[in-house]
């Protein structure tokens, strides 16, 4: 952000990022395994799309925003609650990987267990999980060769802890999803998307987004944080840990550019997925929600519309664009019949509410 003065981030940001990712989820849900024929035949042109109901008028979300919110309420039980020792609030500084890798543990094992999971969850998920149940290592648990969407899809509260340092930001991100997805491109995917979320909350220009994004990914490019992954590099078989998080940045580069290409000849009717990618893994969900939600110039409700009209993994594609739309906007532009009905609304306001 250097040359750009500092702004107040949207009022309201997180709630409009919580909100934003879980309509965008809500609306990708019923299109993800159509072709882009079978789409337009039901919902109609992208740009007409309606938030679809389930029975009882429910605005029906799908794993994507139950895990974001198993991640959310982890760090919030860690930074907005009282210590057992003293009573003291806890702040961000305070924080270490120790407590983090606890809290996150135990919110996902309890997202594992709930009788809400039966929204067709990732097998990666499903397995780590129940691994990180049994007690082990993290670093053992994890699926050391998946780099699936999952890992980032999930990293938007990470964006919105008010007073973390960068470094622990970036260690957060990467760390939510080494315990479940432990290939390196997962980890950057993640730690990027996050960057991303935050910049636009912090006033980034929609033209200056990818630049700043590039730029981050070259910085970060051989800087593995050992204090949040620990050994993952040795687990993952990598000559060394620089080598092994390089990878995952050198393949979130290569999904930045093709947004970029996409962009050069944008056609606002083409189907995303063909665009960029489909969106099954981490960089390529990233990097067509940017494109979604960038083709349509920033437009709040045209982000999540456009991710959700794609042949691909729409929810999470439509998630990440309605997350991207939110931290630039806050909660301005999310109808209010939509979010009257949206499932989980009020776990999404008790987090909007300490972080906002």
């Amino acid at each position: 952000m250097a040359g750009h003065p500092p702004q107040e981030r949207p009022w309201r940001a997180a709630l409009g990022v919580l909100f934003g990712l879980a309509l965008g989820d809500a609306m990708g849900y019923p299109t993800e395994f159509m072709d882009m024929e079978q789409i337009t035949a039901t919902f109609g042109p992208w740009h007409t799309m309606e938030m679809p109901l389930s029975e009882g008028d429910v605005v029906r979300v799908t794993d994507d925003t139950q895990m974001t919110l198993a991640v959310g309420e982890a760090l919030a039980e860690i930074t907005t609650s009282p210590r057992e020792t003293g009573g003291a609030w806890g702040a961000p500084q305070a924080l270490t990987p120790t407590q983090v890798e606890a809290a996150l543990r135990r919110h996902l094992v309890s997202w594992l267990r709930s009788p809400d999971n039966n929204r067709a969850p990732g097998q990666t998920c499903l397995n780590a999980c129940a691994a990180l149940e049994r007690g082990i290592r993290w670093q053992d648990a994890t699926v050391i060769s998946s780099k699936g969407c999952g890992a980032n899809m999930r990293v938007a509260p990470v964006a919105l802890v008010p007073g973390l340092t960068p470094e622990q930001r970036a260690g957060i991100a990467q760390l939510q999803a080494a315990m479940t997805h432990g290939h390196p491109t997962a980890l950057a995917a993640s730690d990027l998307t996050a960057h991303a979320i935050w910049l636009l909350t912090q006033g980034c220009a929609l033209e200056d987004l990818l630049v700043q994004l590039r730029l981050y990914a070259l910085q970060a490019r051989r800087k593995y944080h050992g204090d949040w992954l620990g050994d993952l590099w040795q687990k993952a078989g990598a000559p060394d840990p620089e080598s092994y998080i390089a990878f995952g940045w050198n393949e979130c580069l290569g999904a930045l550019g093709k947004v970029s290409d996409a962009l050069r000849r944008p056609v606002v009717d083409r189907d995303p997925s063909a665009a960029v990618g489909p969106g099954w893994i981490a960089e390529e969900a990233l990097a067509t929600a940017l494109y979604c939600f960038l083709i349509v110039e920033g437009d709040a409700r045209g982000s999540i519309m456009r991710g959700a009209h794609s042949s691909g993994d729409s929810d999470s594609i439509a998630a990440l664009a309605g997350a991207l739309a939110g931290a630039r906007h806050g909660t301005h532009f999310w109808l209010h019949e939509w979010l009257e009905a949206l499932e989980y609304r009020k776990r999404m306001e008790a987090l909007g509410s300490a972080w906002d």
